[in-house]
């Protein structure tokens, strides 16, 4: 009976613990917080420094975290948002839902960057992956023409979906709906998200998938498996770059500020290239993991500063689905 009053006298005392620390909420997408995510070593992390309790929340895909927060306007129980990105940027600026960072990160993006509310934690570029050893096309059109079968996320609820719109866009301009159409054939889904995407490609159900030139690292380092491969494009790649932001609404302020200081130090940033499977936005003292220097470069980079993405971005979503729809 001692031993009984005593684990129950250490288990409410515990409890009790629990329930004086402070929660911070962060919204974020669901593959960050899955088991194999950046999610559950990120929160480990950060609450043996901050002395709360950090509660990931997702909430689908990229774009629509964004989605979301319009729905719950000023009544989100977010404090931070993790997971927007450039193209998503503009839209969310005028939400006024979103406070400034006050910070002058030192970042190692290939890109200057000084906005003031946004902050990146990661990088990299939109590719198909494939099985290493599929001829692959050098370009859109060669895709469009080749009989290739692909699997794609839509642009509405995922931000590589989103990407890839504004990749095509970026590439070809006022012909960016001639090459929707073409490739229209080549496409057997579209999915609400990546996740879901790149499981339909595992289970053969497709040649390529729109995912990273550093997907094929996981397969390498975590499964030490060399079969994957990204397509190098020679019309360029699109650039992602992954941001988080503090809502101007959070009851907790000065966890929200912590955690965006938090997000840049090495304790977050060595998590990322192995969970998150991109590029750090701020390469850890330790550098990258052996494995990351086998991927391909692209000889040309593509981005849309965020204001141009905003304002091309319904157009681009028109000509996709005009496209598709036929």
């Amino acid at each position: 009976m001692k031993h009984l009053a005593l684990a129950t006298g250490l288990f409410a005392a515990s409890t009790a613990m629990a329930a004086d620390r402070p929660i911070l909420t962060v919204y974020t997408y669901d593959s960050f917080v899955s088991d194999w995510g950046p999610g559950p070593a990120v929160e480990a992390a950060f609450e043996q420094t901050c002395g709360c309790d950090l509660q990931f929340v997702g909430a689908g895909d990229g774009a629509a975290l964004l989605a979301r927060l319009r729905l719950e306007a000023g009544r989100s129980p977010a404090d931070v948002v993790l997971g927007l990105d450039t193209n998503l940027m503009a839209a969310a600026t005028e939400t006024g839902l979103f406070a400034p960072h006050g910070l002058q990160p030192d970042l190692s993006l290939p890109i200057a960057w000084d906005d003031a509310v946004f902050l990146p934690f990661d990088w990299g570029y939109f590719a198909f992956v494939k099985n290493a050893d599929l001829p692959a096309p050098s370009n859109f059109r060669d895709l469009a023409e080749s009989d290739l079968k692909i699997i794609i996320q839509d642009p509405r609820s995922s931000t590589p979906g989103l990407g890839l719109v504004m990749w095509v866009k970026a590439a070809y301009g006022d012909q960016a709906g001639e090459i929707w159409q073409a490739l229209a054939d080549n496409i057997v889904s579209v999915t609400p998200g990546w996740s879901e995407a790149y499981g339909l490609f595992l289970e053969g159900e497709a040649d390529m998938v729109l995912s990273y030139t550093t997907s094929p690292a996981y397969h390498l380092i975590a499964e030490s498996d060399a079969s994957k491969a990204a397509a190098a494009f020679d019309e360029g790649h699109y650039m992602q770059v992954e941001v988080a932001a503090k809502l101007a609404g959070s009851d907790q302020p000065e966890l929200a500020d912590q955690f965006m200081r938090f997000m840049l130090t090495d304790a977050f940033q060595s998590i990322i290239p192995t969970t998150n499977w991109m590029y750090p936005a701020k390469t850890p003292s330790t550098g990258l993991p052996a494995g990351f220097e086998t991927l391909i470069t692209p000889a040309k980079s593509l981005l849309l500063s965020p204001q141009q993405a905003g304002a091309l971005r319904d157009a681009a979503i028109s000509e996709w689905r005009n496209a598709l729809a036929r």
